[in-house]
């Protein structure tokens, strides 16, 4: 029999983490042709996320989980997730259940009968955001597509299921900082989208503040773009040209008129917004080389404290 892992990352999800096990069950139950593995990874979660995983392994064979020493986010608890599963099919989902579970039937019959390689879910609409958020939710999609040559897809989940091979290539692109969705659409491969309408969080809080996503945002377009390098490159030649316009219509206007003192308010305008631009810059360049300086140390993307594994053995002790 084929055998499904569900990597589920979990960050203070004490009162998502029961329910979701739960409607994960149903659906494993359905499935009665696949084995299951659910493996959580605990992201140095405060609450009682740990204590939960240590009572649902013990209950449930099938039940493995990860916990680190410390929150090295999102990305890295995918990452151990994908670098851990032992299926011959990989799903990552949210324990919060914005991800449908009962969508896997229906992802692992197009893999298996249709012949994909991945099928990835999309939401196709945002009930449920706040307004202000959607609309730079999309705007971020229109401009990372027009700036990589990898299409990123709106609304695009890290929900997906992906065969052995497209897991293998994924996990083998070990670079510290990472942008999942990217990195799906860079290794290829021959997948599906499966679109259904926002569902909003079963319980918690969602840990994604705005600001959050703005610097997951950054992260995604240094990782796939070196646009915005293009770009300060253009605006410095641009004001290169427009000082040297500047210097020759004030050659002639002295030579024609005199030279006035005056002006002084706009020549303080004016180097303050050149200033602005040139720390822009600066600020651009900035973000590359320290990205190039984390992936120069080689540190590890995270540190694993216990498995389920690991505390068998304590508890043999």
């Amino acid at each position: 029999m084929n055998k499904i892992t569900v990597i589920v990352p979990c960050y203070n999800e004490q009162e998502s983490l029961p329910l979701f096990y739960q409607e994960i069950i149903k659906v494993s139950d359905e499935m009665k042709k696949v084995d299951f593995e659910y493996l959580f990874v605990n992201d140095g979660s405060k609450d009682k996320t740990l204590d939960i995983l240590r009572d649902l392994s013990k209950k449930d064979k099938r039940v493995r989980y990860i916990s680190f020493s410390r929150n090295f986010g999102k990305e890295a608890a995918m990452y151990a997730g994908l670098e851990n599963a032992t299926g011959d099919y990989v799903t990552l989902m949210d324990v919060d259940l914005q991800d449908p579970p009962s969508l896997l039937p229906e992802m692992y019959r197009l893999i298996v009968e249709e012949g994909y390689d991945s099928v990835g879910t999309r939401r196709v609409t945002r009930k449920g955001e706040p307004p202000i958020r959607s609309f730079f939710a999309r705007m971020f999609y229109k401009i990372i597509n027009k700036m990589s040559k990898i299409e990123m897809v709106d609304g695009a989940r890290d929900y997906r299921l992906m065969t052995r091979q497209v897991v293998d290539s994924i996990v083998s692109l070990g670079e510290y900082n990472r942008y999942s969705k990217g990195l799906f659409s860079f290794v290829g491969f021959n997948t599906k989208w499966i679109e259904f309408e926002n569902v909003e969080r079963v319980a918690g809080e969602t840990k994604w503040s705005f600001w959050k996503l703005f610097i997951y945002a950054i992260e995604g377009i240094v990782a796939f773009s070196t646009a915005p390098l293009g770009i300060a490159a253009i605006m410095g030649i641009i004001f290169c040209i427009i000082s040297f316009i500047a210097v020759i219509f004030i050659i002639i206007k002295t030579i024609a008129f005199g030279d006035p003192v005056s002006g002084w308010p706009s020549m303080v305008c004016i180097m303050f917004f050149l200033s602005g631009i040139q720390l822009f810059c600066t600020g651009i360049i900035g973000q590359y080389l320290s990205k190039t300086y984390l992936e120069t140390k080689k540190r590890p993307i995270y540190i694993i404290k216990e498995t389920e594994e690991i505390n068998k053995l304590k508890g043999k002790k």
